[in-house]
């Protein structure tokens, strides 16, 4: 009998896989997050504006969006381990191009190329877990493959800041590139083969039935509010913490330390109780309660420190919680036949939500004389609209397929022959 099968458990070869799943999510992650801190090196080196440095910063998503969407035409054509190799090379290469770009136009092209290649690879890495892992234990997997966000949350900044104060910008680059080598060695003997699905499907009739059937629509929809939410509040934290809060900018580095390592071990337990229990109701549990955390964080006044990351840890901890439930739920409604087109789609289409989040918060954000930021709370309101939402989406995803919501138990193991 198999570890999984007597306890339950992921046996060992699956957590290996998980791990490299989430080592191919952490490196895609950081490679985004390194960028924040960089700023001020890259405005000075190439002499160009803040507006010119956020387009380098916009440009990762703005290409992960486009070659989604696309890549939704012919994903299902190829093995999945094929083409997801293929495309962290094109990741890793890119971010080698990053670090050896002689100019602003260069390292443009360049941050568009890696946001290409990893915002595919991304999506696959969604569509192997369900593949690979059976539905009574896909919630914990997703746990544990997106513990990759809080981590590069947590070490992107200081990272990034370090190497780049010690060996100049290139360094973080050069680092990234490295890292992504001894990945994808390690993803080239770890990765299972799954075979195409749609071979003989024409690209546009895969694409029509992937944007057209009931269930991918309700997907869609459930997975763009899902970032809706957070994007609406996360962008201008950093800020209020400051104008309005009262902290100092040496102390926002605390809120994302505290935020990313609780998150980093509650994420795997909240997919544990994806498992055990209807994904709908843990979905709707977790978003209450990010609900109560975003309200407040958008109308923190004066705050002690202590207090305030107090409030500002249980907000990242819900808001990273909420994926693996709604997640499992998003990746056990679609068909296998579809699963790696639907999950490219669906990566573009969280893409531009984020993005639209953030310019609707920008407009409802501003500055007072004395450099308060006005609007913040409007923003808050808005995330909470979408929270409910998001939740509603989720009990009309269930209604078209129960079975995503459901926890099917493992076959028990068979009677030994007399």
């Amino acid at each position: 009998m198999s570890q999984t099968a007597a306890t339950g458990r992921p046996a060992l070869n699956e957590r290996t896989l998980l791990m490299t799943l989430a080592a191919i999510q952490f490196t895609h992650i950081l490679d985004f997050m390194i960028m924040m801190p960089l700023g001020a090196g890259l405005m000075r080196v190439f002499n160009i504006t803040p507006g010119q440095f956020s387009l380098l910063v916009a440009s990762y998503g703005f290409a992960a969006a486009v070659t989604g969407f696309l890549g939704g035409f012919v994903l299902d054509r190829f093995d999945r381990k094929n083409a997801l190799l293929t495309l962290y090379i094109g990741f890793g290469c890119s971010t080698l191009a990053c670090a050896l770009a002689p100019t602003y136009g260069f390292l443009m092209a360049a941050r568009l190329a890696a946001g290409a290649f990893g915002g595919v690879a991304g999506s696959l890495v969604t569509a192997t877990v369900g593949d690979a892992i059976p539905p009574e234990r896909r919630g914990r997997a997703m746990g544990m493959v997106m513990t990759a966000f809080p981590l590069a949350s947590v070490m992107g900044v200081p990272v990034g800041l370090t190497l780049a104060t010690w060996f100049e910008w290139h360094a973080p680059f050069f680092l990234l590139a490295g890292l992504s080598a001894i990945v994808f060695v390690i993803a080239l003997r770890v990765l299972p083969h799954v075979a195409s699905h749609r071979s003989d499907v024409h690209p546009l009739r895969q694409m029509f039935e992937i944007l057209t059937h009931r269930v991918h629509v309700r997907g869609f929809l459930l997975s763009a509010l899902l970032v809706f939410a957070g994007a609406s509040i996360i962008p201008f934290m950093a800020p209020s913490m400051v104008a309005n809060v009262g902290l100092r900018e040496s102390q926002l580095p605390l809120i994302y330390f505290f935020g990313g390592a609780c998150t980093f071990f509650t994420t795997p337990w909240i997919g544990r109780l994806t498992d055990r229990h209807d994904k709908f109701h843990v979905l709707a549990w977790i978003t209450s309660v990010a609900v109560i955390a975003g309200l407040i964080v958008t109308q923190l006044k004066i705050t002690p420190l202590p207090l305030t990351l107090v409030v500002t840890t249980l907000f990242f901890i819900a808001m990273s919680g909420r994926f693996a439930p709604a997640m499992a739920m998003v990746t056990n409604a679609v068909e296998a036949r579809y699963r790696g087109g639907f999950m490219s789609v669906n990566s573009a289409l969280q893409q531009a939500s984020g993005g639209l989040a953030n310019v609707v918060a920008g407009l409802l954000i501003h500055r007072d004389a004395a450099g308060h930021l006005l609007g913040y709370p409007l923003a808050g309101y808005v995330a909470t609209a979408a929270f409910g939402l998001t939740v509603a989406l989720a009990a009309w995803l269930r209604a078209a397929a129960p079975h995503a919501a459901r926890n099917p138990r493992p076959a028990p193991p068979a009677e030994p022959a007399m």
